[in-house]
């Protein structure tokens, strides 16, 4: 049983409006993802205070539900230790480990990392003991990732097929088809039409093979069917931004 705190701390942000207040996010996680990949015994995440006051961190992962509170969801890994303390200016390594329950083997499966930073109370010399008290969850992607998969991840948005398609009231909508077994963590998406309008698209993380629509900035129009051309940004395992272009043709 994971050791619990109270359900007050476990918030991501616990504000009360006084007249004074301590807030300093101290404890972070030293990257924006987690890569397993599967034949790996551990794999260790580093976690780091910056603060000069110490805190109790709290760790758990879940299965894509934000609200899911600590042993609340079934998942196929160990990850200690579960509740701590860092002292001020120390780091400290998660381990994490696949507990061999099965997952399935034709892509990646995503889980979700939580890292619930409660700092500790500092006096603050008001005489009525008035705050504002703030816990910081840090919440990351965890991509468990079978060896038998074919390609890369760093290739895996070559894989994607781009398409344009109008709706019933003439506005456009780009298509993007994931037939990879990876994830694609799209970032930003601009077209580019013959006209030389630029026009934004609002885009999202696209899971292995699946695909969604994103609507066109301010519900924008393309004034002509010529084919256009699109850069898009995706993340890499790292969190850097990888910059890629492509050409689509437009739908009917």
């Amino acid at each position: 049983m994971i050791p619990r705190i109270t359900a007050t701390a476990r918030l991501m942000a616990v504000i009360l409006f006084f007249s004074a207040f301590v807030a300093q996010a101290g404890v972070v996680i030293d990257g924006t993802r987690v890569v397993y990949p599967e034949g790996k015994r551990e794999v260790s995440i580093p976690i780091r205070n910056n603060s000069s006051q110490p805190s109790l961190v709290q760790t758990w992962l879940d299965n894509g539900n934000p609200m899911a509170q600590p042993d609340q969801d079934d998942v196929p890994f160990v990850l200690s230790p579960p509740l701590l303390r860092l002292n001020p200016e120390k780091s400290q390594h998660l381990r994490l480990v696949y507990t061999q329950k099965p997952l399935p083997q034709d892509r990646e499966s995503l889980f979700w990392l939580s890292v619930l930073d409660v700092p500790a109370k500092i006096e603050t010399g008001v005489e009525n003991g008035s705050r504002l008290d703030l816990a910081f969850r840090h919440r990351i992607k965890v991509f468990f990732r079978p060896q038998t998969l074919e390609g890369t991840a760093i290739e895996a948005h070559k894989k994607i097929v781009w398409e344009l398609h109008r709706t019933d009231e003439g506005k456009w909508l780009v298509k993007a088809s994931n037939q990879s077994a990876f994830h694609v963590n799209l970032v930003a998406l601009v077209l580019k039409t013959p006209e030389g309008q630029s026009v934004s698209v609002t885009v999202d993380m696209l899971p292995p093979f699946s695909s969604q629509r994103f609507a066109l900035a301010n519900g924008s129009q393309l004034p002509s069917d010529e084919p256009v051309e699109i850069t898009y940004v995706f993340l890499n395992d790292q969190g850097g931004e990888v910059l890629a272009h492509a050409r689509i043709e437009k739908q009917r």
